[in-house]
């Protein structure tokens, strides 16, 4: 099990992934993703993470989640959000063909905003929808937007009308969760956030946590399971 292989070969296993080697040498491949060298690269510290390393990553969490005693998730890809900004819900009514989102408990959607990544966190059991920013900006523009398009997927899927009185939307504050204290670890930030809650557990990491963060996640992908 990967649980008992030593901290000292998993430091080798990250410190060979950071090392040279053809850029687009493919470090792991799952979930029809491709994650290359340079993909793997974005990991180390005070680089940006890219969509490639965001959405395998989403991917793993929505894996794992299938076991028994996690709460059912769906992740979108980072390139959703984008296409219903640009092209409305009708651009994306064929995301969800093979997914009943309102059977889930937990739908995570990962917003780009050009040089920064936040999470909303759709809680269907709770019928909440919140903005998690590692920045403290608010999100209840992209929140109401997401209401909206979980409103037409409704209507479309099971011919219902949610009542938006029964909803909550909701910015995280940044005393409610950590905020990072640089300008490069948004991507890991919103990446813990959506794990920490895909388990429902309190968000308890800090600043100090985002470097082994990022080596663990160098793992994880690699080796295609969550510690």
């Amino acid at each position: 099990s990967p649980f008992n292989c030593s901290f000292q070969a998993m430091e080798r296993e990250v410190i060979a992934a950071f090392g040279k080697g053809e850029p687009d040498e493919i470090m792991s491949s799952a979930f029809k993703l491709k994650v290359t060298r340079e993909d793997i690269h974005t990991l180390k510290n005070l680089r940006w993470l890219n969509d490639e390393v965001i959405n395998f990553y989403m991917n793993l969490l929505v894996e794992r989640n299938k076991k028994e005693g996690y709460p059912a998730v769906h992740a979108f890809s980072t390139f959703f959000y984008p296409k219903l900004i640009s092209g409305g819900y009708k651009a994306v009514r064929r995301w969800t063909r093979t997914v009943d989102l309102f059977k889930l408990d937990l739908i995570l959607v990962p917003i780009h905003l050009r040089v920064h990544w936040a999470l909303v966190v759709i809680d269907i059991r709770k019928k909440t929808i919140k903005y998690f920013d590692s920045m403290g900006q608010k999100g209840s523009k992209i929140c109401e937007t997401l209401f909206q398009y979980l409103q037409e997927e409704s209507r479309e899927k099971r011919n219902l009308d949610l009542t938006f009185s029964e909803w909550t939307l909701h910015s995280m504050e940044s005393h409610e969760i950590p905020q990072q204290l640089n300008g490069s670890d948004c991507g890991v930030f919103m990446c813990k956030y959506a794990d920490y809650i895909s388990r429902d557990k309190p968000i308890t990491f800090t600043q100090n946590h985002m470097p082994y963060f990022r080596k663990k996640m160098v793992w994880e992908i690699i080796h295609q399971q969550l510690l």
